[in-house]
């Protein structure tokens, strides 16, 4: 799917948020992708997240600075939260935790990538979750969804498979060329 669609994110911006679980890794390939595809990726690591895996690869696959803090020194008047929502054409959070779309659902704001949310558009989010088959199947979490859904968030469901854990079951992140032809559709309008 990357080659045939080379450039076609060309001058398209997007926020991905990776979230702290052991899917976190799959979001390095996801941001080499994108950025492959011509798209201007700015990373939002939770602080769990950074725990995982070094952000590190992340600056360096997106050739740019990875955001993570609130509360650090900033060299513009704007706080990161309102310039990366006015930045994004859309939001993409790949892997996404049971915690954040919580927070996303209940307007908590605890750390930047919940407060990103929170100051952009919920028809331009992107959610691809990840997590163990029990948490993704709990009522409190469908619940986050509908709910998110209602606003105008989209879903990329996640697969069925082995997971981390050692359980069996639907919680693995989805198919990374699903979560890319996820991504099109919502920058180009269903037009590569």
């Amino acid at each position: 799917m990357q080659n045939e669609n080379s450039g076609a994110l060309s001058g398209k911006k997007l926020v991905l948020g990776v979230c702290s679980s052991i899917a976190a890794y799959k979001a390095a390939d996801l941001l080499s992708a994108l950025v492959k595809m011509g798209a201007d990726v700015r990373v939002v690591m939770t602080r769990n997240a950074q725990r995982l895996i070094s952000p590190r690869i992340f600056q360096t696959l997106s050739r740019g600075e990875v955001y993570s803090s609130m509360w650090r020194e900033i060299s513009e008047w704007k706080p990161e939260h309102i310039s990366l929502a006015e930045f994004a054409d859309a939001m993409l959070v790949a892997p996404a935790t049971a915690n954040t779309i919580g927070n996303f659902a209940n307007g908590l704001a605890p750390d930047l990538l919940s407060s990103v949310f929170m100051a952009i558009d919920p028809s331009n989010v992107l959610i691809a979750p990840a997590m163990n088959s029990a948490m993704y199947s709990h009522p409190s979490l469908r619940r986050n969804m509908d709910f998110l859904k209602g606003m105008g968030v989209s879903f990329i469901e996640p697969e069925y498979g082995a997971l981390a854990c050692g359980a069996e079951g639907k919680g693995r992140l989805a198919n990374m060329d699903d979560i890319v032809s996820a991504v099109l559709k919502k920058l180009t309008g269903g037009n590569p």
